[in-house]
């Protein structure tokens, strides 16, 4: 039933019988609940995730700088913002996420904005993203600068002006979900003069 007004999104918890660890990976785990529908009980299996953000990153032209990146449960080098888990306990989501701009394009942000947050896959995660805007950007100095290694090591940075990103991910030469939300965000944002952001300090 769609209540009246103005349709949203509410956080809601039935009651769960039983919680399962079915298997405990390296970054993520598999769990299985039992959960009270009221007029019946479902099984449910979905990975357990710490949640994660990302950044939009725009410089003084409004380029967005994207990295690619090797995923390998999809088989392909996508195009991605500055992105990672929030896997440090108790650090804040913008603080992770000036730490990943730095871990993963070498980039310190004078300013910053909450854009949008979303569920990747709500059917079967729990993963959330938050997304900022970063503005300001200066460069980390060379001597602090970050050693990566994995599929990290063969990034490639490139700098795209927004309206080209957007015809990328519209044009379907994006596909992952944080460029593909992030940057129709920010492009939406800046059709509203950017008043719609929350600013936020780290």
């Amino acid at each position: 039933m769609v209540p009246a007004g103005e349709p949203r999104d509410v956080a809601t918890s039935y009651d769960v019988h039983e919680h399962e660890l079915v298997y405990r990976g390296r970054v993520w785990d598999l769990a299985r609940d039992v959960v009270d529908l009221g007029d019946t009980r479902v099984v449910r299996e979905y990975v357990a995730h710490t949640g994660a953000v990302a950044v939009i990153a725009l410089d003084d032209e409004d380029r967005v700088l994207l990295l690619s990146q090797y995923r390998h449960p999809v088989r392909h080098v996508l195009w991605e913002p500055p992105a990672g888990l929030l896997d440090v306990a108790g650090e804040p989501p913008v603080l992770a996420a000036a730490r990943e701009l730095a871990e993963e394009a070498d980039l310190v942000a004078g300013r910053w904005w909450r854009l949008v947050e979303f569920f990747t896959t709500p059917g079967g995660s729990s993963e959330h993203i938050t997304v900022f805007l970063a503005r300001d950007l200066t460069p980390v100095p060379e001597a602090e600068r970050f050693a990566r290694t994995d599929e990290e090591a063969a990034m490639v940075p490139v700098w795209v002006p927004l309206d080209e990103a957007v015809a990328g991910v519209l044009g379907d030469r994006f596909a992952s979900p944080t460029t593909t939300i992030g940057v129709l965000a920010a492009a939406a944002a800046r059709a509203r003069g950017w008043s719609t952001l929350e600013q936020v300090a780290l």
